[in-house]
């Protein structure tokens, strides 16, 4: 498997932006999407924040361009924006033109439905709506995306926690590094439910104040909802039809470290394979990554864990990094993706987003994350990691076009 794979259009919806534009002008004047919860009926309104979209469900469906319809969840309508998006990026006028997959990851499925569904039946088990069950599975949404831009070739579901849709783009890649198919949109799309924020909540490790990644002071998460989704495609597809090239997959790499269902190891054993593998697939030694788009969700776990990791592969020349979910909160199953196009808009723009909240440097580790807008760098290789429960570790490496 020899071929380049090209990243030739992006598309995102998250707490700071309903599109690229949008999200990059927020990532530049520091706005945040973590708030108070508005629109979801919880117990929790006031006491948890979280990072919404900015839109009700009603809205999604006549941005969607489905308005009035009862089949969608809020996952998969937040996925076929992003994803609708993603191919207007990459100039495409006909889906079919190539052999053409779509990977979609998720957590959460058609939960928001089903919640519906139950609070009625609970009430009167004679009630409640079958229809709003028959969307609950994560493989729903994906269908919806994939009917919603005709694309059929390819079509499946990857559900990873929270490294999923980085493992949507590196089997994208696999695929059409092999030959199997031309281009492959991928990504990831998850909406916040009572039972995800309910969840978190009971694992404790949700912060009360938003969350502050890599804070000796950090209390935890703040969760958040959204989808983003690249579109990928083989170097000779994207020269051929004279698609504009953003980035290039240049190395990639997943590790389980099988420590604990949901903790990372101390030793960050997970997360330095993964980011190992990436290396080595890139050809790139440890001195040539620019910047770490880190996972940093901020619980006292994983930022540890993610430190030590980075300080064992890099040593004391550990890249400038910064988490981004001060500004979109843990999208789950979208996180990479989500980072992904965050990271190319850093190659884009030479900009370095802040690590928002961060004050206090944590006593365990000699580093801290870029806590300022940087502006002006020349950034050609960036590292993005997303790490999932049940220790599924996985690393991307974005570079820009015309550099390897």
């Amino acid at each position: 498997m020899t071929k380049r794979v090209c990243i030739t259009g992006t598309g995102i919806i998250c707490a700071i932006g309903n599109n690229v534009p949008g999200t990059l002008d927020s990532l530049m004047y520091s706005r945040t999407g973590i708030g108070e919860i508005s629109l979801l009926k919880t117990l929790l309104r006031g006491i948890i924040p979280m990072a919404e979209v900015a839109m009700t469900t009603g809205a999604l469906m006549e941005a969607a361009g489905v308005a009035g319809q009862t089949c969608y969840t809020r996952t998969a309508l937040l996925g076929m924006i992003a994803a609708a998006e993603s191919v207007r990026s990459a100039g495409i006028e006909d889906i079919r033109e190539y052999r053409t997959g779509l990977i979609s990851a998720t957590t959460v499925g058609g939960m928001d439905r089903t919640e519906n569904f139950f609070s009625e039946y609970l009430a009167d088990p004679k009630r409640g709506r079958l229809r709003d069950v028959v969307n609950h599975d994560c493989g729903d949404s994906t269908e919806r995306i994939a009917l919603h831009l005709g694309i059929a070739d390819f079509v499946t579901t990857l559900s990873t926690a929270c490294s999923s849709s980085v493992n949507a783009i590196m089997l994208a890649s696999n695929l059409i590094k092999s030959g199997q198919l031309d281009r492959v949109v991928a990504g990831g799309n998850d909406s916040v439910t009572k039972f995800t924020l309910n969840g978190f909540n009971t694992l404790m490790i949700l912060d009360k104040n938003g969350c502050r990644p890599f804070d000796e002071n950090r209390a935890g998460l703040t969760l958040g909802e959204g989808a983003a989704f690249l579109v990928l495609e083989s170097e000779e597809a994207a020269i051929k039809r004279g698609a504009r090239i953003l980035a290039i997959v240049s190395g990639y790499g997943n590790a389980n470290d099988a420590y604990h269902q949901t903790a990372s190891s101390p030793e960050g054993t997970g997360a330095y394979l993964a980011m190992s593998k990436a290396l080595s697939m890139s050809g790139l030694d440890a001195a040539g990554i620019d910047y770490i788009n880190v996972h940093g969700t901020g619980t006292q776990n994983n930022d540890l864990s993610e430190g030590v990791a980075l300080e064992r592969l890099f040593g004391n020349r550990v890249p400038p990094f910064s988490s981004t979910k001060g500004f979109t909160g843990h999208t789950l199953g979208a996180a990479g993706a989500v980072e992904a196009v965050i990271s190319i808009l850093s190659l884009q723009h030479g900009m370095i987003f802040p690590n928002l909240n961060f004050s206090v440097p944590m006593k365990e580790l000699n580093i801290q994350p870029v806590s300022k807008l940087q502006q002006g760098l020349t950034l050609n290789h960036i590292l993005s990691n997303s790490f999932g429960f049940g220790g599924n570790n996985s690393s991307v490496i974005l570079s820009k076009p015309g550099i390897q």
